[in-house]
C-alpha cells in the first residue's frame, strides 16, 4: 500500500533520475515505503521501461500517459474536468495534485526529470524538516515587492530566475530575521543550470536554452522566506508541500491555448499560492535542499516563442492576485476570489483576454477538486507496480 507522500515526476526521457532519489533516500535511512511515486508521461514514451523500473527499485508508483489519466479521469468521475491538465505540458504536474486530493497523502513533492539530489544531503528528510519548521529565520523583502530567490550572490551572478518580473529589477533588498510556524511549502534551488527565462538565456549569450552562467552551492547562504507582501518566483523542480495548498497550487493551463501562452504554470501558482499563503499567515520556506539542475540543451528561440506571449501578462498578474483576500480562512478561499477577479475583468494588456481563460479554468480546478471529495472512499487511486498495465 502506498504511503503518506505523493511523489510527481513530469517526464518524457529523464525518467532514471527516480533511481538517484531512491538512492538519496537509502544512503540516509528514508523509509521508501512512505513514498508513491507517479510519474505523468505521455502515449509515446515507454512506459513500460518507467513501469520496469519503479519494480526494479521496489518502489510503489504508478505511470500515467495520457491514456491512463484518461481512464483515471473516468474512473473518478471528473471525466468532465480533463480539460484543466493540459496535454504534453509541463502544467501535467497538476494531474499529480489530482492524484494525491484523491489519495490519503499528507505530503507532495514536484521533482523535474532533469534533476538529480545533490551527494551527501538527505534529500526527503530534509524538505520534511523545512515543512515541520518553527523558529527564527531570514527574511527577505524589496521596495520592489519581489525577492530575488538568487538574491544572496546576485552582485556577481547578476541573474534572476525565470518569471521575475522585468518591471521589479534593481531593487533594494532588506533582510531580517523573523519568527515562523505553520510551513506550507518548501522550495529547494539548484545548482548548475540556473532557471532563467529565455530573453535572459540570450542576454547571457547562449542559443542552447541554458546560459553560459553557472551556480554552485556556494551561490546561497541562509534558508529564507520571502516577507508577507512580497512576491517571488515559485519553480517546481525540487519542491515539497503539504496537502492543504492544494486548491490554491493549480500548475496554470500552458501550452495548449489559443494564445500559444506557455512556461509559466509553476511562476503564476506561486504567486497564487503566496497570496493565500499571505492571507492565511502561512510561509514559502527557500533554499535547502539543493538539486542539480542538468537542462538539456535546447533552442533558446524555442523557449523564447513559448514565453513572449505572456510576458506583459506576467508583469501584472501579481497585482491582480495581491488586490484579493477572498474568505481569509481557506486556500481554495482566496484562490477562488482570484479566480473571479481573472474571469471577470478586461484586461488592456498584449492577449489579456488569456487571463479570463486562466480564471476560468481556475474555477473548474476548484469544482474537479470538489466532485474528487465527493467519491466513494474505498475508490483505488494507487496500482501495484506489477498490475499497472
Amino acid at each position: 500500500m502506498p504511503g503518506d507522500i505523493c511523489v510527481v515526476v513530469p517526464t518524457i526521457r529523464e525518467y532514471e533520475c527516480v533511481r538517484a532519489y531512491a538512492e538519496n533516500a537509502r544512503e540516509h535511512g528514508f523509509d521508501l515505503d512512505r513514498l508513491q511515486f507517479v510519474l505523468v508521461t505521455e502515449d509515446f514514451c515507454d512506459t513500460d521501461e518507467m513501469r520496469a523500473m519503479l519494480d526494479e527499485e521496489g518502489l510503489s508508483g504508478g505511470v500515467f500517459d495520457g491514456s491512463r489519466r484518461e481512464q483515471w479521469y473516468r474512473d473518478h468521475g471528473v471525466a468532465d474536468y480533463e480539460h484543466v491538465v493540459p496535454a504534453a505540458s509541463h502544467a501535467e504536474t497538476s494531474f499529480g495534485l489530482l492524484y494525491m486530493w484523491a489519495g490519503d497523502y499528507e505530503i507532495g513533492f514536484f521533482i523535474d526529470d532533469d534533476t538529480l539530489p545533490h551527494e551527501g544531503v538527505d534529500f526527503f528528510g530534509r524538505h520534511l524538516d523545512n515543512l515541520a519548521y518553527e523558529g527564527e529565520i531570514t527574511e527577505v523583502s524589496s521596495d520592489e515587492r519581489w525577492v530575488n530567490v538568487l538574491y544572496q550572490n546576485v552582485d556577481d551572478h547578476e541573474l534572476y530566475p525565470r518569471g521575475y518580473p522585468y518591471s521589479a529589477m534593481d531593487e533594494a533588498v532588506e533582510t531580517e530575521t523573523t519568527e515562523v510556524s505553520d510551513v506550507v511549502a518548501s522550495q529547494g534551488l539548484w545548482t548548475n543550470v540556473p532557471d532563467l527565462d529565455a530573453v535572459r538565456i540570450l542576454m547571457d549569450g547562449d542559443l542552447q536554452g541554458q546560459a553560459q552562467t553557472r551556480l554552485t552551492a556556494e551561490d546561497y547562504g541562509e534558508d529564507f522566506v520571502a516577507a508577507r507582501g512580497n512576491y517571488l518566483t515559485v519553480c517546481s523542480m525540487n519542491l515539497a508541500f503539504r496537502r492543504e495548498v492544494i486548491p490554491a497550487f493549480y500548475q496554470l493551463p500552458m501550452d495548449d491555448n489559443p494564445w500559444d501562452v506557455g512556461r509559466f504554470d509553476d511562476i503564476w501558482s506561486g504567486v497564487f499560492l503566496k497570496r493565500a499563503c499571505d492571507v492565511l499567515g502561512t510561509r514559502i520556506y527557500n533554499g535547502a535542499p539543493l538539486c542539480e539542475h542538468n537542462k538539456a540543451p535546447r533552442s533558446t528561440f524555442g523557449d523564447l516563442n513559448n514565453e513572449v506571449p505572456g510576458l506583459e501578462l506576467n508583469e501584472h498578474v501579481w497585482e491582480v492576485a495581491d488586490a484579493v483576500g477572498g474568505d481569509g480562512e481557506t486556500y481554495a478561499g482566496v484562490f477562488a476570489a482570484i479566480a473571479d477577479e481573472l474571469a471577470e475583468s478586461e484586461f488592456d494588456y498584449e492577449n489579456g483576454e488569456f487571463l479570463n481563460f486562466v480564471g476560468e479554468y481556475m474555477r473548474d480546478w476548484l469544482a474537479c477538486l470538489d466532485e474528487i471529495d465527493g467519491i466513494d472512499a474505498e475508490t483505488p487511486t494507487a496500482d501495484p507496480v506489477a498490475t499497472d498495465d
